[in-house]
């Protein structure tokens, strides 16, 4: 899936204030619709999860589980995640397993590319 990255503060800032936000033990996203045609995501992971280690580990699983998933084109969202302290310690199934749900409840039709389901024990 074709994304680009958010890098600006006030796109950040503009996403925090006036988008959606919807929270998991594993992660926070954040999500607003634009009118742009393409997505944008970003990762944020403070220094409450842990070291530079524990931090580029919520940020390597959050981008697999995220590469998992393939978006509906038609779909323009600026969508970005917050690594929680549990996200260093679980697999990239789980944390996909989060953005299922909140990307069922933001209403974005997410499809795996194969078009098969990942099982997901509970």
């Amino acid at each position: 899936m074709k994304y680009t990255t958010i890098t600006s503060n006030r796109d950040y800032q503009r996403i925090y204030r006036r988008g959606r936000s919807y929270v998991s033990p594993v992660l926070v996203t954040y999500a607003i619709k634009t009118k742009n045609n393409n997505l944008r995501i970003g990762i944020t992971t403070s220094k409450k999860v842990g070291k530079a280690v524990q931090r580029n580990r919520c940020r390597r699983v959050i981008r697999a589980a995220f590469a998992h998933l393939h978006a509906d084109q038609s779909n323009c969202y600026d969508i970005i995640f917050v690594a929680r302290t549990k996200t260093a310690y679980c697999k990239s199934y789980e944390v996909e397993k989060a953005m299922r749900d909140h990307f069922t409840k933001l209403g974005i039709n997410m499809n795996h590319p194969d078009n098969s389901e990942r099982h997901f024990s509970e």
